[in-house]
């Protein structure tokens, strides 16, 4: 082990977005100069503008830049970087990338790359567990990984079984398999899927723990033989096996648990010689027996919750135990105030089974309050692009109680608006107000137990929220026409020499629609009429993207932007009540191009990525919900299902093609 202390002055860091900008921050305030790396997609992102020096790797892609170990490594020795730190993602658990960096001279800020190397395949790792009389899910973790050897293995294990992929991590390479039908599918799709996002399609299999707890425990060892852990974190709140909502410390937790689990985590790390920051991920069943899952060999995503309640800066600590410095505190000094819950916001279309979105960000505005810590890489004019991971932000609150906690978090979630690209923002307050989370109860199955596809149906467009599109509608529409004339009074706005201009506004709310007039009544005064509803409107105030309104006597403030390549005028997105909402002038739009326009039987594509199978052939009989095509995009796989009963009457793609977003793929003839 490295007793002596070796100091550097300046850090790399391998990554983008909200994790590299969390990285500078903390290795700014240690005193070391910083070095951004980025891609033609990143130029002006964040993270670039912070950091005290900036590399460009190459193309969006990211095996041309980000997943480049070659032009890392050059832009280190360019920027006379003294260490690189990997983030999480990309090369972090890439055992070669840190070998490569310790050769080239670089201090890799993460473990060795034997312990990457061992823990980052789940089936050495699980093999290694074992030998460690560590607790582990019974499954297959052969090196036979024939269809064969998978199937036998799976009969011996019974179902339902999980597939996952050996290598990597995310949810990617991973499906739950509820009988022996569905087996040879889900193996074929979690390789291809594993071999795209990792290079590895190794797969493994384990009994599947029907609605257990996911809860984990944070580590840290140095290279002086100390190791501790900083207790546990509940991130049971998953979808697709990727985490949406984490906490510390966990829900129901008792001492005697936690010093069980935290003991069992230590001595996963103690037998591998681990160095560094890491996570011991296991699975808690109903009994309160745990089971060893797998490590992170690097920082967490969900680490910030683990920051507040202990105090300490996990990127900081992981800094200096890589200069060579001791630990200076002991189990003992680890005590646990209050409690955090994270959320992580996604770009991404819960109407659509949650399809990643992508394109620009015309306005973001975080909540700014007492116990919120929101970190994040992106800004207003940022580009959400389809090359990479689709987590905006995450937004992390504190509390004295956990009650606290989660009603800052809902809160803060209200508070924070992101307008131009669709996010999951209302499903993270919804998920946080299910009686089964407020109770504390929340097992892996919570999603698919609380929210039904009826829960992600369009919301509906309320007349009160209707009315104040239109009058913020009449206001944009007013200012416009006023910075265009030379004379013109803006108290004569509106009105002829007999009475004031009723301005009428349309608006779609789902298979319906809502009339509405606007007629000024005085300075800054509305009244709105749709049917027998009226509504009485004053404007407060307005500046910039708010609006304080009163409505038939209540108080709204609300947030709303016109995006600017609307030359129609007829787009309107708002923040009301916590709400985001997007809403369209349809009396102004020609109907081709009014949203949801597409004829049935037209599959487009939703977002940029690589066609990678197409399952039918032209004239194919196709039920609606049948699989059509596999397209791969933001790390994931995503099917593409016919939306109409009929017949397969053109396809415009072959696989292995990239395609834009909303580009026609295939045609059905109902």
């Amino acid at each position: 082990m490295n007793k002596k202390p070796t100091p550097f002055q300046s850090v790399l860091i391998a990554n983008r977005g909200e994790i590299a900008c969390r990285i500078i921050r903390s290795a700014k305030a240690l005193g070391l100069r910083t070095i951004a790396v980025y891609s033609d997609a990143d130029a002006d992102a964040p993270h670039v503008t912070m950091a005290d020096e900036a590399v460009l790797l190459g193309a969006a892609p990211a095996q041309d830049s980000y997943l480049n170990a070659t032009r890392i490594l050059d832009a280190a020795r360019a920027s006379n970087a003294g260490a690189i730190h990997p983030g999480y993602g990309f090369l972090s658990e890439n055992a070669g990338f840190a070998g490569a960096c310790a050769k080239a001279g670089f201090i890799f800020i993460g473990p060795g790359a034997e312990a990457i190397d061992l823990m980052g395949d789940k089936a050495k790792a699980k093999r290694a567990m074992i030998k460690a009389n560590i607790p582990c899910i019974p499954g297959y973790q052969g090196e036979d990984q024939s269809d064969t050897a998978l199937a036998e293995a799976a009969k011996d294990i019974g179902f339902p079984l999980m597939v996952k992929a050996a290598a990597g991590g995310g949810g990617r390479g991973m499906r739950l398999v509820e009988d022996k039908t569905n087996l040879a599918s889900a193996i074929k799709t979690a390789r291809s899927e594993a071999e795209n996002a990792f290079g590895d399609g190794a797969l493994i299999l384990e009994r599947a723990l029907i609605n257990p707890r996911h809860v984990e425990i944070q580590i840290l060892a140095d290279n002086h033989g100390h190791v501790v852990h900083l207790g546990e974190r509940d991130c049971s709140v998953q979808r697709r096996h990727q985490k949406v909502l984490e906490e510390a410390p966990a829900p129901g937790m008792t001492s005697a648990l936690r010093d069980a689990m935290g003991g069992a985590a230590i001595k996963a790390a103690q037998d591998i010689n681990y160095v560094g920051a890491g996570t011991v991920e296991f699975l808690l069943d109903s009994a309160c027996e745990f089971y060893f899952l797998e490590m992170n060999t690097r920082l967490q995503v969900e680490h910030p919750v683990t920051e507040m309640v202990t105090g300490l800066d996990l990127v900081a600590l992981q800094i200096r135990i890589a200069q060579g410095h001791e630990l200076d505190f002991t189990q003992d000094d680890i005590a646990l105030e209050g409690h955090a819950i994270e959320a992580r916001l996604y770009a991404e279309d819960t109407h659509q089974d949650f399809l990643p979105c992508t394109g620009p960000i015309d306005l973001w505005h975080p909540a700014v309050g007492g116990g919120v810590r929101i970190d994040t890489g992106i800004k207003t004019g940022s580009v959400v692009s389809p090359f990479y991971d689709p987590m905006l932000a995450k937004i992390i609150a504190h509390g004295a109680t956990r009650e606290e906690a989660r009603c800052r978090l809902v809160q803060a979630l209200g508070e924070t608006a992101l307008f131009g690209v669709k996010t999951n923002k209302s499903f993270l307050i919804d998920a946080l107000e299910q009686s089964e989370f407020v109770n504390g109860q929340a097992s892996t199955g919570f999603i698919a137990q609380n929210f039904t596809e009826a829960c992600f149906a369009p919301e509906a467009l309320r007349l009160e929220d209707a009315a104040v599109a239109s009058v913020l509608f009449y206001v944009c529409a007013r200012s416009q026409a006023l910075a265009r004339s030379l004379f013109l009074a803006p108290p004569l706005m509106g009105w002829t020499s007999a009475t004031s201009i009723a301005a009428p506004y349309r608006f779609a709310d789902n298979d319906a629609c809502l009339d509405l007039t606007v007629t000024p009544v005085g300075a800054d005064r509305y009244q709105i009429c749709s049917g027998g509803d009226v509504f009485a409107l004053k404007v407060l105030r307005i500046a910039d993207h708010h609006a304080s309104l009163d409505l038939n006597g209540t108080r709204k403030d609300i947030l709303f932007h016109q995006p600017q390549n609307d030359a129609t005028g007829s787009q309107l997105q708002l923040s009301i009540d916590g709400r985001d909402l997007s809403v369209q002038n349809i009396h102004v739009v020609p109907a081709q191009m009014q949203e949801g326009a597409a004829s049935a039987g037209t599959i487009t594509t939703p977002m940029h990525g690589k066609l990678i199978e197409v399952f039918v052939t032209p004239g194919d009989t196709v039920s609606k919900g049948d699989r059509l095509a596999i397209l791969e995009a933001m790390k994931m796989q995503h099917e593409l299902t016919a939306d109409i009963d009929g017949q397969i009457e053109a396809i415009h793609f072959a696989p292995g093609v990239q395609i834009a977003a909303n580009t026609l793929l295939l045609e059905i003839k109902a």
